[in-house]
């Protein structure tokens, strides 16, 4: 049995999100094909993610000076005790499903933030006198990205950051790939829309059957 985190990263379901409606078809056909597994959704804006702020440095800084948890403030205790809460959380996945969509050449705030909170050193990746290497070296990730224009290839395919930063974090975690299903063209072709959103979910239907 495997163990799925299915990561939302829109303020928006799947009636106005394309992104969303992908994701939407992708886990319930998985769920069917796998019944046994366990799907976890962290829906990250509802979620309780604590930016790194200095609260969370003042307390990482007590920790590793060898004072006792009990010795943070109350809010230090609360941002560092829920980042390590996410962290272990993010660990004990074995497949990860992140579903956002393409805002600003990037994504939503909110899902740097949550990556912000499990990119911890000893547990998604170490250091070593080699540099860095990660950890998760027996995951499987999947980035579902709804775009408005066209980004997989031509002059706009440069600009597209988020799936690429997915890729590179992924990559530094140990994660072997980081699979993508794009959703695009919608806004550049309001009239082929529909079209463009009918096959983005046939498509995470059929993956959701091998993935």
């Amino acid at each position: 049995m495997a163990k799925v985190l299915y990561i939302t990263a829109h303020p928006h379901d799947e009636s106005v999100s394309y992104s969303m409606a992908a994701g939407k078809a992708f886990i319930e056909s998985y769920k069917e094909a796998n019944p046994s597994d366990e799907v976890v959704h962290i829906d990250l804006y509802k979620e309780n993610i604590p930016h790194i702020d200095a609260d969370v440095f003042a307390g990482w800084g007590k920790l590793q000076s060898g004072s006792g948890f009990d010795t943070l403030s109350a809010e230090e205790q609360a941002k560092v005790g829920r980042l390590n809460e996410l962290s272990e959380q993010f660990i004990s996945g074995d497949k990860y499903v992140f579903v956002s969509p393409l805002w600003n050449f990037s994504f939503p705030p909110v899902l740097k933030a949550y990556i912000d909170s499990v990119a911890v050193a000893g547990k998604t990746f170490k250091y070593t006198e080699q540099g860095p290497v990660g950890l998760l070296t027996d995951k499987k990730a999947l980035h579902i990205q709804a775009r408005g224009g066209y980004y997989s290839e031509g002059p706009a395919a440069e600009l597209e950051a988020g799936h690429r930063y997915l890729s590179t974090i992924a990559s530094f975690f140990g994660i072997p790939s980081l699979e993508g299903l794009f959703v695009e063209g919608h806004n550049a072709e309001p009239a082929k829309a529909e079209q463009i959103k009918a096959d983005a979910i046939e498509r995470a239907k059929a993956l959701g059957k091998t993935f």
